[in-house]
């Protein structure tokens, strides 16, 4: 495999025109290559998890906000691999492959990425396309409420950050998504269904809605502040 163009020392928020910080998923099979990325990342304050397998991938990326996703893995092609994903999920992926021709861009865009990086590539444009990613697949939760105050919490819609009796929580994309909704309608019983097609789009599985809330309450410190109703959906609780 062709080895990655490696970051130069640009400050991050220079690169990057953000001061986001986002958990990527790099799913990588090159040492080399894999190390490279994740030390650049990191050096721009990205959180990172790098897995060298597909199956690993299958079993990581609902934690992450981006997935740079390698096609050639060793035990799963990697378009099966992104299509998988891609039926119960919306997370951003970018494929990262030595594959350049033009059928296999057009194969890769079908399977379900967002975009498309031939190796070997300029870190600087991998932050680009980056940040273009995730300017077109970030969702805004639908209200016009910048802030929302509940008790101790905290979730502020403009910086997209949560705080809890002063203190920030560090949560993810659609876990931000699913806890400002919820915290939106104090009130009301959200349907399963319905949270899903909010947050995530179409898709629909019972097993990403459970992994995000039990994600949240372990975050939150508390079962407390997402009431499950049985058989219906969950609603926002006060602690």
């Amino acid at each position: 495999m062709s080895v990655l163009v490696r970051p130069t020392g640009v400050p991050g928020r220079e690169v990057r025109g953000t001061n986001a910080v986002w958990r990527v998923l790099v799913a990588e099979s090159d040492v080399d290559d894999a190390n490279s990325l994740v030390r650049g990342l990191r050096r721009h304050s990205h959180e990172v998890e790098h897995v060298t397998t597909g199956r690993e991938a299958l079993r990581a990326y609902e934690a992450a906000d981006l997935m740079l996703l390698d096609l050639e893995l060793p035990d799963l092609d990697g378009l099966e691999v992104c299509r998988d994903i891609r039926r119960v999920s919306n997370i951003p992926i970018i494929a990262v492959t030595g594959r350049g021709s033009e059928l296999d861009r057009v194969l890769g865009l079908q399977a379900g990425a967002d975009d498309y990086l031939v190796k070997p590539y300029g870190f600087r444009e991998l932050m680009a396309r980056m940040e273009a990613v995730m300017r077109r697949t970030t969702r805004q939760p639908s209200s016009t409420a910048e802030s929302i105050s509940r008790g101790p919490l905290s979730i502020d819609a403009g910086a997209r950050e949560v705080s809890l009796e002063g203190r920030r929580i560090d949560v993810t994309r659609k876990e931000f998504d699913l806890l400002f909704l919820l915290a939106s309608h104090p009130d009301t019983v959200i349907p399963r269904k319905q949270l899903m097609q909010r947050v995530w789009g179409d898709s629909w599985s019972r097993r990403t809605v459970d992994t995000h809330v039990s994600s949240l309450r372990n975050k939150l410190g508390c079962s407390g502040w997402i009431i499950t109703v049985r058989g219906v959906g969950f609603r926002f609780g006060q602690v």
